[in-house]
């Protein structure tokens, strides 16, 4: 499993403001969720569904405020972005593009 560089400054961005805003406690459990997550992606790839928003990357719900975007390659699997689904859809599109 490959985790984009944009993927994993989100993903620390959204660690930080857990224990920041809420507690140690959260964080680990988020963190928890994650690894569960990503062991599942692995175990089987199409496990979520494509997105309706970015059509060739899986969209995984990681809770009601955060989902993970995959793409499915046939040598690996890449987290494309950690994204918060309280924020404006279209910026989904900045979040997913090969820059960093």
């Amino acid at each position: 499993m490959l985790i984009t560089r944009k993927a994993s400054i989100r993903l620390e961005e959204l660690l930080s403001w857990l224990e920041n805003e809420w507690s140690v406690k959260v964080k680990y459990d988020f963190i928890e969720k994650f690894e569960k997550a990503v062991f599942l992606i692995q175990k089987f790839p199409e496990i979520a569904p494509k997105s309706k928003e970015i059509p060739n990357l899986h969209k995984y719900i990681l809770s009601k405020q955060t989902s993970l975007y995959y793409r499915v390659d046939k040598k690996s699997i890449t987290i494309i972005t950690v994204f918060d689904n309280r924020m404006n859809p279209d910026k989904l599109q900045n979040l997913t593009t090969k820059k960093p």
